[in-house]
């Protein structure tokens, strides 16, 4: 018998059940709410997560992660406000949708598509994450120094802000994660004699910080009072017509494709997904010339391809232990505070975790659907409570967050200084993204460095000669040099211009 009817019986039962269901109707809020975001919410039930034992934790907190992939959109079709930034394109179709009298069609296949999209992508999941881990086996600390830094390199270069603005949040996030005991020699490193640093900087509260903090203080910036004018939707509008079905499936289908594939890529996955799907559909849809003015392939495609790229990033996750997103890198967390290490060894030490994840993201999909597809209304009023009224709330639970992990109150001080600066990165320009990837990836890159120069007796050539470190270190530099190239164009004000003289001169 398949591992995976295993894993059913243990998802199936009740408190996991409840687990997943917390899970999608947190998410689903976090994606309603604008700003928030799924590692925001993650980092608020991360306390909650660690009480739970390993397969309800990440039951909860992948729910999450899918579920705001689905919230965004309501907000995105109902207000042309995109809850999430993979929801960005959304805007461009299902708000024009919505003022045409279809928004209830819009939401609907929205929510079809990422369940099939969802479906179908973990599918992908449980037949590559096992072959991947196999061949990740080979892997040793030169390989997981390459995996890690390439992560960090293509992020640099996908988020938003400059180039340099985000090596600079790069090189922030690694120095943090140099703080306390070298856990190759046992020697203290920029403790300033204090007990709390001897621990190092735990990335719990600085996540909690940059996000919740943050985003409570632009909230309090931002203060209106105000309610939302929602368009009202009622049940008997969210069934499309058959001529909106048909046209839907092809772009579900598309969006399912390029969505799993685009997870694979370090970044914001979920971003690129739904753009890269909008474009294909620009290409190859047979209704291309209507997609801007209110077509459902608009809504279709998008939608479906950010619900699988959360499928998609999952591979990296499981198979080689490395998250290739900020969400990604919560569920890592969740994951090494239960002491289970994902990897290579995944598969063999700790089978029936991998597939009870696997198993739960098929029965969340259909949590999503049957909780998602009659409730849109209720979401959407969600956004008619003041901010003066979820701002103290997200406060509350930022504070309980950070002093639960570790039972400290100097945690919450720190929780307090990061969203202090993470406000000022915001208003700089300066994306959380890559500080909370170089915080969570900084200590393990440099272990496997300094591992593989024991190895090599101090040459770094051991890098690249051995031919699958030297490999991802190449596709790096590759990319690194295209998005240099890129800048310096555009600073240069565009390609150069070679006029002909005139014969005549």
């Amino acid at each position: 018998m398949h591992p995976i009817f295993d894993a059913f019986s243990t998802v199936l039962q009740l408190q996991n059940i409840y687990a997943g269901l917390i899970g999608v109707v947190v998410g689903t809020l976090t994606g309603v709410l604008p700003g928030l975001g799924p590692v925001g919410a993650m980092a608020l039930l991360f306390p909650v997560a660690i009480g739970m034992d390993s397969a309800a934790a990440l039951i909860m907190l992948t729910g999450v992660y899918y579920g705001a992939m689905y919230g965004g959109s309501t907000t995105s079709i109902l207000l042309n406000i995109p809850g999430e930034s993979s929801s960005v394109v959304t805007c461009i179709d299902g708000y024009r949708m919505a003022r045409k009298g279809r928004a209830g069609a819009a939401l609907a296949v929205a929510a079809v598509g990422s369940f099939v999209a969802g479906t179908l992508g973990t599918i992908a999941l449980m037949y590559l994450a096992p072959p991947l881990a196999r061949i990740a086996v080979r892997f040793g600390p030169p390989e997981f120094f390459a995996i890690a830094f390439f992560g960090l390199l293509v992020l640099s270069t996908l988020s938003s802000g400059s180039l340099l603005k985000s090596w600079a949040m790069i090189a922030f996030g690694l120095m943090l994660g140099t703080f306390g005991i070298d856990v190759l020699s046992g020697a203290q490193r920029i403790t300033y004699g204090t007990q709390f640093l001897m621990r190092g900087i735990d990335f719990i509260p600085v996540i909690m910080g940059v996000y919740g903090i943050t985003e409570v203080l632009c909230l309090a910036e931002e203060l209106s009072g105000g309610a939302v004018n929602v368009i009202k939707i009622k049940f008997r509008e969210l069934f499309p017509t058959k001529e909106e079905w048909k046209r839907s499936t092809p772009p579900i289908l598309r969006g399912s494709f390029v969505g799993f594939f685009a997870g694979l890529i370090p970044g914001p996955a979920t971003v690129i997904a739904s753009f890269a799907a909008y474009a294909v559909e620009k290409r190859f849809s047979k209704h291309r010339k209507e997609l801007g003015t209110g077509a459902i392939e608009g809504v279709a495609g998008p939608e479906s391809a950010n619900n699988s790229a959360t499928s998609g990033a999952m591979v990296p996750l499981l198979a080689l232990g490395v998250p290739f997103s900020p969400a990604a890198a919560m569920l890592l967390g969740a994951l090494l505070v239960h002491g289970v290490i994902p990897g290579p060894m995944l598969a063999k030490e700790h089978p029936q975790l991998l597939w009870t994840v696997i198993a739960s993201m098929y029965t969340g999909n259909v949590l999503l659907l049957m909780l998602n597809y009659p409730m849109v209304g209720l979401f959407a009023n969600v956004l008619r409570i003041p901010a003066r009224i979820i701002a103290p709330f997200i406060l509350i639970f930022c504070i309980l967050g950070a002093y639960t992990v570790n039972n400290s109150v100097m945690d919450i001080q720190l929780m307090v200084i990061f969203g202090l600066v993470g406000y000022v990165m915001r208003k700089g320009g300066y994306d959380a993204a890559p500080l909370v990837l170089a915080i969570v990836l900084g200590p393990m890159m440099e272990t496997s460095l300094r591992q593989s120069f024991i190895m090599s007796e101090g040459d770094p050539l051991i890098l690249i000669t051995r031919p699958i470190s030297g490999t991802i270190l190449g596709f790096g530099s590759v990319v690194l040099l295209w998005q240099l190239i890129k800048q310096f164009i555009r600073k240069a004000g565009g390609p150069p211009k070679f006029a002909m003289k005139d014969a005549n001169a």
